[in-house]
């Protein structure tokens, strides 16, 4: 008799390929999303207050080494005091920002009252640009510009003009807090880290991070006043009658890495066009504007710039067109500096360096080995490590 088979087929086993997913990740995943959604959320809701706060730590920044090396010197057997060179700096910023300001807000006013006197005849000017053409593309155009709602884009601007003043204020005083804390800084940082040798390196990471921005800052505000005195020069010799506009707008685009220069070039054409509606006057003006933002944009600025910044210029476009949508025209000034940051920081955290990898130029963001190095144990006493430390003599004594 046949006995029957009682043989069980083997239960198939999973390869690797079709492994289930891990929960913890897929948990993980999720968190970093909500996460960068409530972040995301929260940067657009409070941009006026954070745009200001940011501004204010880059000009803090851009002046805390200045005073430190003002403070260090002696002349005879007297030295500048630490408060007063802070007083004496927040004083200057001051007053340069509101100087700024109030040269921004007269120019602008001077370019809205100029575009009303412009608005009759500009359609006309621009619809004349395509009669080459035909007749009827020509009518179209002149139609299409003629219902644009100028005014409604003018109040806008005015608007946004006058929130200008507010954050200045704002920024001053941001600044004067900052500075006031600053002689706390290398404490805390200290304590927040409880090891002496792990705060002293984020100070230096700090430094290097001040370091670049700064010496950033410093090359385009230079390259940017020599192209705004160019183009000052150029449209006063074409007779144009925004010339000191198009020399202050030029100045502060070129801050805009990449399409800053384009849209002031632009700007120039369409403004030299409208006032002499003279094609071949328009197109000198417009060579010539583009030479000058090519040669200063292309060949000075990164001859002066070098490998300090180091960043990617897909990066660049990339980080200026998240600030834009996120905080408007003031995130596109704000996007380089906060790109430096993020790559240094990045290049010193193993779990981020990658993310460095991408946002340098060729792949060599920095190390270690590009921090600056320590001070002396001699040199310790005589000044601080930390970029915003001031003079060890001027710190608050210990309570007895």
């Amino acid at each position: 008799m046949n006995r029957p088979n009682t043989d069980m087929p083997a239960p198939k086993t999973q390869g690797t390929g079709t492994r289930r997913p891990d929960p913890y990740r897929l948990q993980t995943g999720a968190l970093v999303i909500i996460a960068f959604a409530v972040v995301l959320f929260l940067l657009v809701q409070a941009r006026f207050l954070l745009i200001s706060l940011a501004t204010a730590i880059v000009l803090f920044a851009l002046t805390s080494d200045a005073i430190n090396f003002i403070a260090r010197q002696r002349v005879g057997p007297f030295r500048v005091p630490n408060w007063l060179a802070s007083v004496v700096a927040l004083a200057l910023i001051s007053a340069a920002l509101l100087t700024l300001t109030s040269i921004i807000l007269t120019q602008v006013n001077t370019v809205l009252f100029t575009t009303l006197t412009y608005t009759d005849r500009a359609p006309e000017a621009l619809a004349a640009m395509f009669a080459w053409m035909g007749e009827d593309v020509e009518q179209a155009v002149f139609n299409s510009v003629r219902t644009v709602e100028v005014s409604g884009y003018l109040r806008s601007l005015a608007g946004q003009a006058g929130n200008l003043m507010q954050g200045t204020v704002l920024v001053i005083l941001f600044v004067g807090f900052l500075f006031a804390e600053r002689i706390w800084f290398s404490t805390k940082l200290t304590n927040f880290f409880g090891d002496p040798a792990q705060a002293e390196r984020v100070g230096r990471i700090v430094g290097s991070i001040i370091h670049r921005v700064n010496y950033y800052l410093l090359v385009k505000t230079l390259v940017s006043a020599v192209t705004g005195l160019m183009i000052f020069g150029l449209a006063q010799i074409f007779g144009l009658e925004l010339a000191v506009a198009m020399g202050v707008i030029t100045f502060i685009l070129n801050y805009i890495p990449n399409i800053g220069s384009i849209v002031a070039t632009v700007l120039l054409a369409l403004v030299a066009y409208v006032q002499f509606a003279d094609p071949a006057m328009t197109l000198a003006i417009f060579l010539i504007a583009g030479a000058i933002q090519f040669v200063n944009g292309n060949v000075i600025d990164p001859m002066l710039m070098g490998r300090a910044l180091r960043l990617s210029s897909f990066g660049i476009i990339i980080s200026l067109a998240f600030w834009a949508a996120v905080w408007g025209i003031p995130g596109m000034f704000l996007s380089v500096p906060i790109m430096v940051g993020m790559m240094i920081v990045c290049s010193h955290v193993p779990a981020l360096r990658p993310i460095a990898i991408l946002l340098s130029r060729e792949g060599l963001p920095e190390d270690e080995g590009d921090i600056p190095p320590a001070p002396e144990s001699r040199e310790r006493a005589a000044r601080p490590s930390s970029a915003f430390a001031p003079d060890p003599d001027e710190l608050p004594g210990e309570p007895d």
